[in-house]
């Protein structure tokens, strides 16, 4: 009898899905939602409210803060961070 492919629950994560955040700097942070909240828990939710993103796709800018950085660290697998001062 054949074994059964592991399901998505029990797969392994790729490495360096998660990229990293922007080293610390006096420029604010530009942060990008690029993953849904839905089906996330509720803490994530909040996090992602906390930080001003409302919906998908949705971009903020906040100054680089240690708080800041602490929530970007939650959810890290659903924004993208980049330094704001440079130009973008």
């Amino acid at each position: 009898m054949a074994r059964k492919p592991p399901t998505r629950k029990y797969r392994k994560r790729k490495p360096g899905r998660d990229r990293a955040l922007p080293p610390v700097g006096k420029h604010p942070l530009r942060i990008k939602q690029v993953r849904s909240a839905i089906g996330r828990a509720p803490a994530l939710r909040r996090t992602l409210e906390a930080l001003g993103l409302q919906h998908h796709q949705d971009v903020v800018v906040q100054p680089d803060h240690p708080a800041i950085r602490g929530m970007l660290h939650q959810v890290r697998h659903l924004v993208e961070v980049t330094p704001e001062g440079k130009g973008s």
